[in-house]
């Protein structure tokens, strides 16, 4: 099968393999996005919600179904489902007793809440139309956007989905303050022929709908895996002792990131192991004030100098917390220059640990053999060595030597026969072995 013929939908979940002759086949693909959900009481019966069903459509959007017809369903089938006005089409991601758990995470009630109905399983005849209505959808957004800008609208269209049976759409759109969109909606339905419906998402939303690259290199949270945004306040940068500068702290869509929330617990329950400094520390040697905090080691530097960073002297938490009640009981510690380095936690990297040369066996070192010294073989220059023809026993005459060996060969070489002139305490000896 040609691969070029296959054409994957992450939006909805699903892959749509074109034929020769106009023919396609549409499959469910699981964990191909954020939406993906794993079935971790699979094979187990207790009788709750047998006939109630999750069922997913174009993004962010699910909802529980309820099978009246008894039909024999399972999870990735597509299926006929009740909406307003008429019907659509979705994919069944989970059935079983997994579904009570996930209405009780949804906050959804089966006595208090009317489901609609599955219809049926979808058949190739619906899945066409299906597909023919998603083929229409960014062509719609991008009328639409042009006909918001002519109506001069304060607002931005983000996404277009169409119902299963292409007589309704959703238009979800972006903007800071209330919009008055009835005139937009008269345009719309004169233009598109359909019903419309629209839906106010925020920044954060848009930002999980478009996806991209965060500062940290990875896909976006958002598009990656959030699909509940929690309130982030700069309550959470402080904490955690981060700049506030709103370039840093921002992400792609404009507002606080949503990482700043992830370690927050952490950080809180390491402050309430510190203890809140409100003065200096009174020392027998003077007065040491606190000048930074490193949260996650719980350690305090102090400084005699208020106005200074060069002289920091590290404590831990708990012997601030001690130095703080002799202060209020009247004492005085000695100085502050007298206690120990805290015991910090070490960071061991991994780095270097994959290197594909840590199995071959180290090399050896050749050993260097001192060559023995050839006297009476000829005349030797003030280095120990033979002269070559020519040269003197000082060996201030070498031809073609460096200055420098010259210099070398007159100081250790007047000494006398071969260069050995030995002082009284044999240093030329020494220097001798040494080369």
């Amino acid at each position: 099968m040609d691969k070029e013929t296959i054409q994957y939908d992450c939006f909805r979940g699903c892959a749509v393999v074109h034929g020769q002759e106009e023919d396609f086949n549409c499959s469910y693909r699981r964990g191909c996005c954020k939406l993906s959900d794993s079935n971790w009481l699979k094979g187990v019966e207790d009788g709750t919600c047998p006939d109630i069903f999750e069922v997913r459509f174009k993004n962010t959007r699910k909802g529980f179904y309820i099978n009246d017809s008894q039909q024999k369903l399972n999870v990735g089938d597509f299926v006929v489902v009740e909406a307003a006005g008429g019907h659509d089409l979705g994919i069944v991601t989970l059935a079983g007793p997994i579904v009570a758990r996930q209405m009780a995470c949804k906050g959804v009630s089966r006595e208090g809440t009317e489901f609609r109905k599955i219809y049926r399983k979808a058949k190739p005849l619906d899945i066409q139309k299906w597909q023919e209505a998603i083929a229409r959808e960014h062509e719609t957004m991008i009328k639409a956007r042009k006909i918001a800008a002519e109506l001069g609208l304060e607002m931005k269209i983000g996404d277009v989905e169409f119902q299963g049976d292409g007589s309704k759409a959703i238009f979800y759109y972006i903007a800071d303050g209330r919009v008055d969109f009835r005139q937009l909606i008269k345009v719309f339905a004169e233009e598109f022929r359909i019903r419309i419906e629209m839906k106010q998402i925020g920044a954060r939303q848009e930002a999980g709908l478009i996806g991209g690259l965060g500062v940290c290199g990875r896909e976006l949270c958002c598009a990656n895996y959030i699909t509940s945004f929690q309130s982030i306040s700069t309550s959470a940068a402080r904490c955690q002792d981060l700049s506030l500068n709103p370039q840093k702290l921002a992400g792609q869509c404009g507002k606080l990131k949503c990482c700043l929330n992830y370690e927050v617990a952490t950080y809180l329950d390491a402050q309430s192991r510190i203890p809140k400094v409100q003065g200096p520390l009174e020392f027998e040697d003077g007065l040491a004030y606190l000048r930074k905090t490193d949260i996650l080691r719980e350690i305090m530097y102090f400084s005699y100098d208020r106005n200074s960073d060069a002289d920091l002297y590290a404590l831990d938490a708990e012997e601030v917390r001690e130095i703080l009640e002799m202060n209020r009981a009247g004492q005085r510690p000695e100085s502050l220059r007298t206690e120990p380095e805290p015991v910090m936690p070490e960071f061991v990297t991994a780095v270097g640990d994959d290197s594909i040369s840590r199995f071959d066996a180290p090399r050896r070192k050749r050993s260097r053999k001192k060559r023995p010294h050839q006297n009476g073989s000829g005349p030797q220059n003030g280095s120990g060595q033979s002269a070559a023809p020519g040269e003197g026993q000082n060996g201030s005459e070498r031809n073609g030597a460096s200055r420098q060996d010259r210099q070398r060969g007159g100081r250790r070489g007047r000494g006398g026969e071969g260069g050995r002139g030995e002082d009284g305490h044999g240093r030329a000896r020494k220097q001798e072995d040494k080369a």
